[in-house]
């Protein structure tokens, strides 16, 4: 697989990429070999309530907070979006995003599409990004294939992607997960298409403009 080790242009900030995809797309797959094939990128650590897990550490994994301390992080704005599940609180730290990006790290946030939505408004400059599968039926075929579930409950599933696809026009690109390599690639692509656009590079061009 292509490996992207090219570091930081110039001292350039980074980008944040927002990452959304029906269930049953192959999300995590894809996004842990675009990790492994992009040096220069970095996962969001979301904050939680909920209990660490056996070998989870704090800052890597998760930032485990208290109910408390998560509350008091939704009063003070600290997070880009944030959700209520199982019992449980989930978040986006603006600051740990905001840190990464000033370092010239490229951030990677997997949220689904009301977490994109408040993402974009927070940080106008980043960069979304829609998964699909190659079809319904595929999807409906990837769903089946674990094994995990119920008939009722893989309908439900499928009716839900066919809801989140009609929000993909809030979305900057369109990357079909059919062949792994492929979306794997087409993502590296856009990163570095959106690293190289005019307005990314401002201070490059006037300081090679100064020189003349």
């Amino acid at each position: 697989m292509l490996t992207w080790n090219r570091g930081n242009d110039m001292g350039k900030e980074g980008l944040l990429v927002v990452v959304s995809a029906p269930s049953g797309t192959g999300k995590g797959t894809l996004l842990k070999q675009l990790k492994q094939s992009n040096e220069n990128l970095r996962f969001s650590v979301s904050a939680t309530t909920r209990k660490p897990r056996k070998n989870e550490i704090h800052g890597k994994d998760y930032f485990f907070k208290t109910v408390d301390e998560f509350k008091k992080m939704v009063e003070q704005n600290e997070l880009v979006e944030w959700v209520e599940y199982c019992d449980n609180y989930y978040g986006t730290p603006g600051k740990h995003i905001e840190s990464l990006i000033n370092e010239g790290y490229n951030v990677l946030l997997e949220v689904e599409i009301e977490g994109a939505i408040s993402v974009r408004k927070k940080f106008p400059g980043s960069v979304l990004i829609f998964v699909l599968p190659p079809s319904i039926g595929e999807l409906r075929k990837r769903i089946t294939g674990r094994g995990t579930e119920e008939e009722d409950i893989i309908d439900k599933r499928l009716e839900k992607a066919r809801s989140e696809i009609e929000h993909v026009d809030r979305y900057d690109y369109v990357v079909i997960n059919g062949e792994i390599d492929k979306a794997v690639k087409d993502i590296n692509s856009i990163i570095r298409a959106e690293e190289l656009k005019y307005t990314r590079n401002l201070d490059i061009i006037n300081r090679i403009g100064g020189c003349f």
